[in-house]
């Protein structure tokens, strides 16, 4: 039985699928209501759950919040696949990033409205 915390992380991933947009570990475990932890660790473990419990969920639309994914992985291939552009980060050989992420990004009503 899956987690209360990655249901609510489904539902958020189910949000960003229909909106063809990604997010950040944080934006993500801030709109299911919790923290996503030290280095995204707790998101990271509902990712899991939604990768085992909902496989349709694109689970990939959840990027760490500095927009870098694991170079060659399956990650960065399916936002490429997705129509994501990926860059080399300098001298990085193990990562890249999403480039313009802040034109990807989820954005959700309610917090533009905390932020203002």
């Amino acid at each position: 039985m899956a987690s209360t915390r990655a249901q609510e992380v489904a539902e958020v991933l189910f949000e960003l699928k229909r909106a063809a947009k990604i997010s950040t570990y944080q934006i993500i475990a801030r709109r299911a209501g919790f923290s996503a932890g030290s280095k995204g660790r707790a998101m990271l473990t509902c990712l899991k759950t939604v990768r085992r419990d909902w496989p349709h969920l694109q689970w990939w639309r959840a990027i760490q919040d500095d927009g870098q994914v694991e170079k060659n992985s399956e990650h960065s291939e399916l936002l490429q696949e997705a129509g994501y552009d990926i860059e080399a980060i300098g001298d990085d050989d193990e990562h890249v990033a999403v480039t313009s992420l802040d034109e990807h990004l989820m954005v959700w009503e309610d917090e533009e409205e905390d932020e203002a």
